[in-house]
């Protein structure tokens, strides 16, 4: 569950200045969260940002999703939610979210947009550790939307290709189709790892989906997704399949189910809100292990 709020001011001469604070719920436990990890209380992690908006586009300044993340995760057809959707970012230790962040986004101009973001890292003595760069540029206009994107983050002195002892970069590029009968998606991603110590490795990831329009109140998805993790010389299957059923415009019953294959010495886990971690009975994905997930539920916005 999410908890926000944001408003805009008009500061005239088309210009309009706006905030937007948006934080997570703990289904389980009515704690708060912000982009995954359960705090002590609520808090406004998964955006806290001041922006500056004209005919120009609009400037972002704090934390919110990266834009390399946002151009392509439009095109995972759970939207990033739940336990189909895909999990390449996280598994790659690619930033869904980063901190001290300055955007700029252009304004729409006929389908094609752009942004980039600039992440000021702030370690003591090292002001480059946690430093991130991204950009990305698309055309969405019509049944056709297209979009590439590039992001890069500056870690600590490392070996190997663990998420927190390698600088890693990640491009990606996304695609969709909306046929009325059906919409088709595909999206293919690369982290490389570029640790000091070591050599380089790759983590590549694809993805194809479509989402159908069932009786004019509900909507059936299916997506296929692979995980070929260079560093670990394996890979991972994952196939979703999910249904919505609308009750109004604002109010949804939904279904899904996951499978996820894990090829010899391949970990990654379905997101299931923890339920593969080692702060519970199960213990983290244990190498080769497979998965299946089902998930119900209700939606409603406010």
């Amino acid at each position: 569950s999410r908890l926000g709020f944001r408003g805009v001011e008009d500061l005239g001469g088309g210009l309009k200045a706006g905030f937007w604070l948006e934080g997570a719920i703990q289904n389980d436990t009515g704690t708060g969260a912000g982009g995954g990890a359960a705090g002590p209380g609520f808090e406004f992690k998964r955006r806290s940002t001041l922006s500056l908006m004209g005919n120009f586009g609009e400037i972002r300044m704090g934390r919110e999703l990266t834009a390399a993340y946002n151009a392509v995760s439009q095109y995972d057809v759970f939207g990033q939610v739940g336990i189909g959707q895909n999990v390449s970012f996280g598994a790659a230790g690619a930033p869904f979210r980063v901190d001290n962040m300055v955007s700029y986004y252009t304004p729409n101009m006929s389908g094609f947009k752009a942004a980039v973001n600039y992440g000021f890292g702030e370690k003591a003595g090292d002001n480059s550790y946690g430093r991130y760069m991204g950009a990305s540029v698309g055309y969405d206009n019509g049944p056709l939307s297209v979009t590439a994107a590039y992001g890069t983050l500056k870690s600590f002195t490392g070996s190997g290709i663990t998420a927190v002892g390698a600088d890693r970069d990640t491009y990606s590029v996304g695609a969709s189709y909306d046929f009325r009968v059906a919409k088709l998606t595909a999206m293919a991603s690369q982290t490389r790892y570029k640790p000091n110590v070591g050599s380089d490795s790759k983590f590549n990831s694809y993805l194809i989906g479509a989402s159908a329009p069932v009786g004019g109140v509900g909507e059936l998805k299916a997506q296929y997704a692979l995980y070929d993790q260079k560093g670990f010389n394996t890979k991972a299957h994952q196939f979703s399949v999910g249904y919505v059923h609308n009750l109004s415009k604002r109010t949804a019953l939904y279904s899904n189910v996951a499978y996820l294959k894990n090829n010899k010495h391949s970990t990654l886990g379905l997101d299931a809100a923890g339920a593969y971690s080692g702060a519970n009975s199960i213990g983290a994905v244990r190498a080769g292990e497979d998965q299946v997930g089902v998930q119900v539920g209700i939606r409603h916005a406010f």
